[in-house]
């Protein structure tokens, strides 16, 4: 692997960055590209930056090596920017649906894209046994430290779950996960593929108007996140054997004082 510039990568990405803020969107891509040429596997999210600019064609992911740097980077004060800051409240909503609904308790669960625990954590008594899955290994360590899950591995959530050959799960959450995946395919097949028949599947999204997705299935929003179409994920969950038990309109968390819009989506695999 080519070794990386730093110098040169820290000033391509921050001259990027200044004319991106300046309005200069032209000039923004193209510094943004002269980042994809110092740093091919895009520790910084330059081509999910493009996209949300609307030049270039949408990525299917976040480059895992973006994701990986950027949960590192905040690991130690993720949760008290994500609660206290950002009122972030999706897994305590994903425990009050499952309630009301009637579902549980499980015997083993999948938690997608853990973090630092605070899924698991919620949902700690209503599961014999959970399994966290992250990229981040300093999420995955906080996330240990916890002793909230009887397994944790670092990886990136696609390939664990084409990977895995463990015993199935009869529950799998993925709490903001989907804003970091653009085509939903991979996941929701690798779901099925790891799940028992009649389990349940919980999971948040971001979305936006119809006429600001213009036909499109995803797209990367306003803050580098993935925005999806209601309707693309209940079309893809259907033709991977889920039922839609219910999907329902959240406010995921604030983004610079504004509410972001989304679902809290609870499926059952039909097998």
């Amino acid at each position: 692997m080519k070794k990386i510039d730093e110098e040169a990568l820290a000033e391509a990405y921050n001259r990027a960055l200044a004319l991106e803020k300046s309005g200069d969107i032209d000039a923004a891509v193209a510094a943004y590209r002269q980042v994809l040429e110092i740093d091919p596997e895009d520790h910084g999210g330059a081509a999910v930056r493009i996209a949300a600019m609307g030049r270039g064609e949408t990525p299917p992911k976040a480059p895992d090596a973006y994701v990986e740097t950027l949960f590192d980077q905040h690991a130690d004060s993720f949760e008290n920017i994500l609660v206290e800051q950002l009122g972030y409240a999706v897994p305590v909503l994903v425990r009050q649906r499952l309630q009301d609904l009637k579902l549980g308790p499980f015997q083993r669960m999948l938690d997608l894209g853990c973090g630092t625990g605070l899924t698991g954590g919620t949902l700690r008594d209503m599961v014999e046994d959970i399994t966290g899955i992250d990229i981040s290994e300093n999420m995955v360590e906080i996330a240990h430290e916890k002793d909230l899950y009887e397994t944790l591995y670092v990886a990136e959530v696609e390939d664990f779950l084409e990977d895995n050959d463990d015993e199935a799960f009869d529950l799998v959450t993925a709490t903001d996960v989907l804003p970091y995946l653009g085509a939903l395919e991979p996941l929701f097949f690798g779901v099925a593929e790891n799940m028992v028949s009649g389990g349940i599947f919980v999971f948040s999204s971001e979305t936006l108007p119809d006429d600001v997705f213009a036909g499109r299935s995803y797209m990367v929003g306003p803050h580098q996140r993935f925005a999806h179409a209601e309707s693309y994920v209940r079309q893809r969950l259907t033709e991977t054997g889920f039922e839609v038990l219910e999907l329902t309109d959240i406010n995921v968390r604030m983004q610079d004082g504004n509410p972001t819009p989304g679902h809290l989506v609870v499926a059952r695999f039909k097998g």
